[in-house]
């Protein structure tokens, strides 16, 4: 008795069909882009009514309940102004730039798991691929301020460059800190890991700490707002930009945040492993709305740095500090 070619052909191709629809889901819609550009307003909402209430003030109020959706409404707000490009200034650069920083943590989320200890992209490696998108947004940043040939926005883009060359190296060293304790360059089997022992805070907590005043430092976040201090060189790197570029600058810094706390929560909060009968998305929401909590706490306890005051610090403590974690796991004492 003969097959039916062309029934089984027709069954593959629905079921071909079928995949195909499930995972333009999960990358557009649940738990990707769509989902993503929602926790990126979310997490901006909590940044500033959190840092707000830290200062005695109300933070956004009006629109939406508590003001929840004053990020929509600004970012909405942004794509209606004047879109200018400097005469003077590198345009294709300066129109790309905006592109790419909202492009580069959008798609390195998609390496972190959310739903469940796999992430919509996970390979050997990964972890290694967020560190390089770190250095590309800085990169992206650089360019951006330098292409705009404003003297603010020069001074601005340099101070990030100078920035980055103090904080990436303890920050890639204490990444790496989990990896060694997992055996793996994987954050799905850093998580994995966690789960089945501990959460790597209570191992590495020295670790934890370098990481977080480093993403401070790669947020651009106080103390390490430099390279747009606004009292001193008006936005810094951002000073030309409006309209529909803003826009896109201010929803890549958010997705940003989403991403450094989502890092947070992956190395060191044991991510989104299942407790009890809550589902793995309610725990990656707590624990990276903690992580958020704790950004803007550390950024209303403190004031701006001068950037040799910073470098000088990441130098002389913070790289020395992760190297020490680094040594303390070959010796066992850390994972």
């Amino acid at each position: 008795m003969g097959l039916d070619y062309a029934a089984v052909e027709k069954e593959v191709c629905k079921k071909m069909t079928a995949e195909t629809i499930v995972s333009m889901i999960r990358i557009l819609v649940f738990p990707g882009a769509l989902f993503l550009f929602t926790l990126a307003f979310f997490y901006e909402w909590v940044d500033r009514k959190f840092f707000a209430r830290l200062q005695n003030r109300y933070g956004p109020l009006h629109t939406g309940p508590h003001g929840i959706l004053q990020p929509i409404a600004d970012f909405f707000k942004l794509l209606s102004k004047e879109d200018i490009t400097p005469h003077a200034s590198d345009k294709l650069v300066f129109i790309l730039a905006p592109i790419f920083y909202f492009a580069l943590p959008l798609t390195t989320l998609f390496v972190i798991p959310i739903l469940s200890q796999t992430s919509l992209i996970s390979f050997e490696g990964d972890l290694i691929f967020v560190i390089f998108a770190f250095t590309l947004i800085i990169i992206t940043v650089f360019l951006a301020g330098w292409s705009s040939i404003n003297r603010f926005s020069t001074i601005g883009s340099m101070r990030a460059a100078v920035q980055m060359l103090g904080y990436e190296i303890p920050m890639g060293l204490v990444m790496v800190g989990p990896a060694i304790a997992a055996g793996s360059l994987s954050i799905s089997r850093i998580v994995e890991w966690q789960s089945l022992n501990f959460w790597l805070i209570l191992l590495q907590p020295l670790g934890f700490a370098v990481f977080t005043v480093c993403l401070l430092a790669e947020l651009q976040f106080v103390p390490f707002d430099i390279p747009e201090a606004e009292t001193e060189i008006v936005a810094g790197w951002r000073t030309e930009f409006s309209g529909r570029k803003l826009a896109l600058l201010r929803l890549g810094r958010d997705l940003e945040l989403v991403l450094a706390s989502a890092l947070i929560t992956s190395l060191y909060l044991g991510g989104s492993q299942q407790f009890w009968l809550i589902p793995p998305i309610v725990i990656f929401l707590v624990k990276t709305t903690f992580a958020v909590m704790l950004l803007s706490l550390l950024r209303a306890v403190f004031a701006r740095f001068r950037i040799d005051q910073m470098l000088s610090g990441m130098w002389k403590y913070l790289l020395p500090l992760a190297a020490l974690q680094i040594i303390l796991i070959q010796l066992g004492l850390g994972g």
